[in-house]
Formats: structure tokens, sequence, C-alpha cells
């Protein structure tokens, strides 16, 4: 019987991925400072004292390495101890919004009858990646002027709609797509087919303080 996990599209990792993720990472940080350096598994091995089958499966995660060994290796390849757990302490967000489901925030358009679902968000990054799903009734208005820095992506999902990006405009149907700067006056200048519902991505740099 499925369970709801796999109802929902999701895989439930199996116990051995979980296990062995720090052994992993730090394979792979090995694999990645012996690389850089040009050297082959039994150069390496030698400079630490180590069997090449040895040094084999630490690169492929398939042992867990003592901290004597951490230490061998990296007296042979000349970092910290510290850089072989770089890629396991980093962090990797992930945010999962289901159908319907989306964050209603307010934005400048949302005067205008403009409905906001925030999908997601980055994090920790020096660029600031803000997905949403823009609604459109016969309650919104038209607004052809908003403007901001960074980059904007359009995906039209349902309705027609025509667009307005500086001193042009785009008629978008679903599938259609638009790219383009953000700074420049923009928004639906005509609502041709209601509802209207479509993707917008927006991309700009993040500023720290």
């Amino acid at each position: 019987m499925a369970t709801r996990k796999q109802d929902a599209g999701l895989a439930e990792p199996q116990a051995g991925a979980r296990d062995n993720q720090l052994e992993v990472a730090i394979g792979r940080q090995v694999r990645h400072f012996r690389q850089q350096l040009d050297m082959t598994v039994v150069e390496v091995a030698k400079l630490a004292g180590l069997s090449p089958g040895m040094l084999s499966k630490i690169e492929n995660g398939m042992t867990s390495p003592s901290l004597a060994t951490l230490q061998a290796l990296s007296r042979a390849l000349n970092v910290p101890v510290t850089a072989f757990f770089r890629k396991f302490e980093e962090q990797r967000d992930a945010t999962f919004v289901r159908a319907g489901h989306g964050l209603l925030i307010e934005r400048r358009g949302t005067r205008a009858g403009h409905k906001y679902y925030l999908l997601g968000h980055s994090v920790h990054k020096s660029v600031s990646v803000e997905p949403y799903l823009i609604q459109l009734d016969e309650q919104s208005e038209v607004f052809p002027l908003f403007q901001h820095s960074g980059l904007e992506f359009l995906y039209m999902l349902k309705g027609e709609v025509v667009y307005r990006h500086g001193a042009r405009t785009y008629r978008l149907r679903p599938g259609d797509s638009l790219f383009f700067d953000a700074d420049a006056p923009h928004g639906p200048e005509e609502l041709i087919k209601l509802p209207i519902r479509f993707l917008s991505i927006i991309v700009e740099p993040r500023f720290e303080e």
C-alpha cells in the first residue's frame, strides 16, 4: 500500500543514503583537493600512509575515516582538517509549497487587486530569488508601472493579458513567457481573458549591511 509521502510524489530517502551523508561529503572534498593538486590516488595514499584501496573507499564515501586519518590526509593535501567538512556544513535550503498554499503577501500591485502568492525565497545567498503565483480577476486593475531592481521572468498559465515592458507590449497566452530588466516600467496593460494566472520569478542582488 502506498504511503502518504509516495502519494504526494515524495520519495522517502533510503536509510543508507541518510546514514553516510557525512562520509560522502568528506570523500568528495578529499577527491576535490587531490584533483586540484593533480595527484593520483596512489600518490596521495603514499603521502598519507594509507593504502590506495582505503583512500579510494574514503573518496567514494564507503568508509568513515578516523580523525588520525583525516589529519594525515590534511597534511598530504596541505589543507586544514576542517576543509573536509565544509560541504557537509553548508546549508542547502528548499521550500515545498502544496497547491493552493502559497503565502498571500502584499506588494505594490496588491492595491490594484493583484493577488501575490509567494512560493519560496532564497536565503544566505548574494542574490534574492522570489517566485510568485500572480492572480488577476474581475476586481483587478491594470497597472503597467511596476519598477524595481533586478530581472523578472513571467510564465503564463491561464487567461490572456497584454503586458507592457518599457515602450513595447506583449500579448501573453498560456505557455508564453517574458524575461526582462525590471527597472523599466512594466505590468499588465490590458486584461483580455479572465481569470489570469502567471508565474513571476524576481531575481535581485542582495546587499549585505
